[in-house]
C-alpha cells in the first residue's frame, strides 16, 4: 500500500481502545480547584487535525507524581497525573485538570506549574512534546528553567490563555505561530 507522497506513512488512524471513556479526566468531575482545558490542534495549513491524540502528565495540586518513584509521598486523592483526549471532527481536545504545584528543581529552584504534553497525529514519524504554562504565574514562568530556556517571543506558545472559567490552549503543528516542541 502507498501512501500520498505529500503525507509521510504509515497513516496514523487512531487505534480502538487508545482513546477511553474518561480519558481527559485526569481529574473526577467536582474536584475542588479542577479547571478544564481546551484547545484545537491545527496542522500546518491552519486546518483542524481530526485525528490527533493529546497525553498529558503533570504533578499533582500539591506537586506531587502518582508514582512510585516520587520520593516525596501520596499524591491528592482521586489525582491520576495522566490524561488523554482523543481530537473530534473539528480537532478538538479538552482535559480536566487541577493546576499542578510547583516541582523542586536539582538547584533547589521550582519549575512553575506545568502540564508536559504529548502530541501524536497524522504524518508525524515520533511523537511530539510540549508544555502547557499557567497564565496567573507570571513569576514562577519567569524563573522556570525550561520556559526561560525558549526564546522570549515563542514562550507565549507554551502559556494558555484564560477563556471564561475554563483555559485555552492550541497546538500549531507548524506554521504562523507554530508551538514550541522540546527535542527529548
Amino acid at each position: 500500500m502507498t501512501t500520498p507522497s505529500q503525507t509521510v506513512g504509515p497513516f496514523f488512524e487512531m487505534p480502538n481502545g487508545l482513546p477511553w471513556p474518561d480519558g481527559p479526566g485526569v481529574v473526577p468531575e467536582g474536584t475542588p480547584g479542577a479547571v478544564v482545558i481546551r484547545g484545537v490542534v491545527y496542522d500546518g495549513a491552519g486546518q483542524p487535525v481530526p485525528d490527533a491524540m493529546i497525553e498529558t502528565w503533570q504533578a499533582s495540586a500539591t506537586g506531587r507524581f502518582d508514582h512510585p518513584d516520587d520520593p516525596r509521598g501520596a499524591v491528592d486523592e482521586g489525582f491520576r497525573g495522566f490524561g488523554r483526549s482523543a481530537t473530534d471532527t473539528e480537532g478538538r481536545f479538552w482535559l480536566r485538570t487541577v493546576k499542578p504545584g510547583p516541582l523542586p528543581t536539582p538547584d533547589g529552584g521550582a519549575e512553575a506549574p506545568h502540564i508536559d504534553v504529548t502530541v501524536l497525529a497524522r504524518g508525524l514519524l515520533q511523537r511530539l512534546v510540549t508544555r502547557i504554562y499557567w497564565p496567573d504565574e507570571e513569576q514562577a514562568n519567569a524563573a522556570d528553567p525550561v520556559l526561560s530556556a525558549v526564546p522570549a517571543e515563542l514562550r507565549h506558545t507554551l502559556i494558555a490563555r484564560r477563556d471564561g472559567d475554563e483555559l485555552r490552549f492550541d497546538v500549531r503543528l507548524q506554521g504562523d505561530g507554530e508551538t514550541v516542541f522540546f527535542d527529548l
